[in-house]
């Protein structure tokens, strides 16, 4: 990222917070011809649900200073604590049964663990409102989407205005996502590795997900076969085969673990042979009980909001075990924020459904959808996004390997962000 400043054309800002380095909305002109461009590079989904999604009559200004020590920074030292909980929550088996792990895989995830089979890449949600630090909503830590927009589409943007002269030459983005892919792959594999990949058929958002990743891998001198997570086949050895009956050694799959693990096929993944990316210790990861088990293990951390799951709640407010006491002493440290309000969340959820804010005890905002209603809760205290222009942004910032590689920014009128918000890209002006 560069930090040299220029003179600064002129625009419309809406300001997160008080200071002079914070985060500002800022109204520009649209591209006279993104959506022809959007068109042809098979950026099908940038309109979804008859809204826009990708919406770029507007963009987010960040200061360097705010990129690197306030987003960067913390993101990749939360990964770091994210790892530490990998191993935390293996040597508890009260903790895998509140993640809601299938028993009989344990051992598959524990074996990954052991083997460290390589992760790829994940997406920290954030809260930022340009005044104190961000805060770490959740973790998609295992099938992350809006890499496209994130990685490619907001940096021809970028480049786009820059040329137009709406944006400075000095200018930069915090955006080095599909650089760091395709570095990461090439020293994760030998030139030639054949790798698949795969996700649910008839879904554009999912589709543009894993062939940007089959870009990277192209890119990074591998080989890049897709085929759809209906077509994978098991062959009479019990090997996975993809629609033209090749054996799949390494696969990428934009398919949840949690889904994975209930599957039939979950009964083969130790015995075939195959590689699979994520890998399943992130299983443990890409679930919200991961959210309590980082505030044990670092309660008050600057990042993190207080976290519980809802049965230790209950349990710590009855009074009962040494377990529940000491869910009591950190519940009581955090009952103050609580009382304010907070986020009910189950431990699997998508997009935003089966989430509610409670306020007074009262629940004063609900998820539109429903899906995940019948899983077990956690709660977090409720951090208000910060309102620019009628809209609430979140943050995604994007580890690759193991250290954060440029960010998203997600926007949402309602304080639950959902399958309508929107994508907006972003600049760094020093």
């Amino acid at each position: 990222m560069r930090s040299q400043s220029g003179p600064q054309p002129p625009y419309k800002g809406q300001t997160a917070g008080n200071t002079d380095a914070s985060v500002q909305k800022i109204d520009l002109p649209e591209r006279p011809n993104w959506r022809e461009k959007a068109e042809e590079l098979g950026f099908t989904f940038a309109t979804m649900h008859d809204q826009p999604y990708w919406d770029e009559t507007s963009c987010y200004a960040f200061s360097l200073d705010e990129v690197e020590n306030r987003i960067e920074d913390p993101s990749t030292a939360l990964h770091g604590m994210c790892l530490e909980a990998v191993d935390y929550i293996l040597g508890r088996e009260d903790l895998l049964d509140q993640l809601c792990i299938p028993e009989a895989h344990r051992d598959y995830i524990a074996d990954s663990w052991q083997r460290r089979d390589p992760s790829l890449y994940g997406r920290f949600d954030l809260v930022y409102d340009g005044e104190g630090p961000a805060k770490l909503l959740e973790y998609n830590a295992d099938t992350p989407t809006s890499l496209y927009e994130s990685a490619a589409f907001q940096w021809q943007w970028f480049e786009d205005q820059q040329a137009a002269g709406i944006l400075n030459a000095e200018d930069d983005q915090f955006n080095g996502i599909h650089e760091a892919i395709v570095d990461h792959l090439h020293a994760t594999f030998a030139e030639g590795t054949d790798l698949h990949f795969t996700a649910m058929s008839g879904n554009p958002e999912d589709y543009a997900t894993v062939e940007s990743l089959g870009w990277a891998a192209r890119e990074a001198g591998l080989g890049a076969h897709y085929t759809d997570l209906e077509q994978i086949a098991l062959s009479d050895e019990g090997q996975f085969l993809d629609d033209q009956d090749r054996v799949i050694g390494i696969l990428f799959k934009l398919y949840p673990w949690e889904d994975l693990l209930r599957d039939d096929y979950a009964n083969h993944l130790a015995s075939s042979g195959c590689q699979v990316i994520e890998p399943a210790w992130k299983a443990l990861l890409s679930n919200k009980g991961l959210l309590p088990v980082l505030w044990e293990m670092f309660e008050g951390h600057e990042n993190l909001l207080p976290a519980f799951f809802a049965s230790d709640v209950d349990a710590a407010l009855s009074g009962s075990g040494s377990a529940a006491r000491a869910v009591q002493a950190r519940f009581e440290r955090a009952e103050a924020a609580l009382k304010t309000g907070y986020v009910s969340k189950p431990v699997f959820s998508r997009e935003g459904a089966s989430i509610a804010i409670v306020e007074g005890g009262q629940q004063t905002e609900v998820a539109t959808h429903s899906d995940y209603d019948a899983h077990p809760r956690i709660i977090q205290a409720y951090q208000p996004l910060p309102v620019m222009g009628g809209f609430r942004p979140v943050i995604g910032s994007w580890i690759v390997g193991d250290t954060c590689a440029g960010m998203g920014i997600r926007e949402d009128q309602s304080r639950i962000t959902q399958d309508l918000s929107r994508f907006k890209p972003h600049f760094i002006r020093a």
